[in-house]
């Protein structure tokens, strides 16, 4: 069997930032901070921002070429309802947090895994880079380190360049979670 070697990031595949889309994933409840991180830098370029969550209680049936997805319940017997209140929430969530910001934003609702669908839609929307913000707390820095966090993931399997946007620190002093 011969090992398929995927395609590497090269200066032919880089996107210029100047004009073009950031991807943004975000969270219900998530610190405002990535939000209007990615609306920073694209006031600096001159782009849009689309910023997605990733529904991992659903899958993706269909995908479209502006990176919108048909997606159902893993689980059909399942309300189906559930997945709108999040989508609302999050469009207020963002809403506030970029109220008085000039940026052009998009929201779009994925499934799946996170690193699959955040990458279908960068290349969907031909996005300079993909923004992420770190997860808070210890459990979620254990699993990170135990499972390979979203941000390794991504920049071990897509082209784009990925900004980790800090959301809590470990003071020097501190021990980290891999110490």
């Amino acid at each position: 069997m011969v090992d398929r070697i995927p395609p590497q990031p090269d200066p032919s595949r880089l996107t210029p930032f100047a004009g073009r889309p950031l991807v943004v994933a975000v969270t219900p409840g998530q610190p405002s901070l990535v939000a209007l991180t990615a609306a920073s830098l694209v006031a600096a370029t001159g782009g849009a921002l689309y910023f997605a969550y990733v529904d991992a209680s659903r899958y993706t049936e269909d995908e479209y070429p502006d990176g919108t997805v048909r997606h159902l319940p893993i689980n059909p017997d399942a309300a189906d309802d559930t997945w709108t209140t999040t989508k609302e929430t999050l469009v207020v969530q963002l809403g506030d947090a970029l109220a008085g910001q000039p940026a052009e934003w998009h929201f779009r609702y994925l499934a799946g895994r996170v690193d699959r669908s955040l990458t279908h839609l960068a290349r969907a929307v031909d996005a300079a880079a993909i923004v992420v913000g770190t997860r808070v707390g210890r459990a979620h820095r254990v699993s990170d380190f135990l499972n390979g966090s979203l941000q390794m993931q991504l920049s071990h399997r897509q082209h784009r360049p990925v900004l980790v946007v800090p959301l809590q620190v470990v003071d020097w002093r501190g021990r980290a979670p891999w110490e």
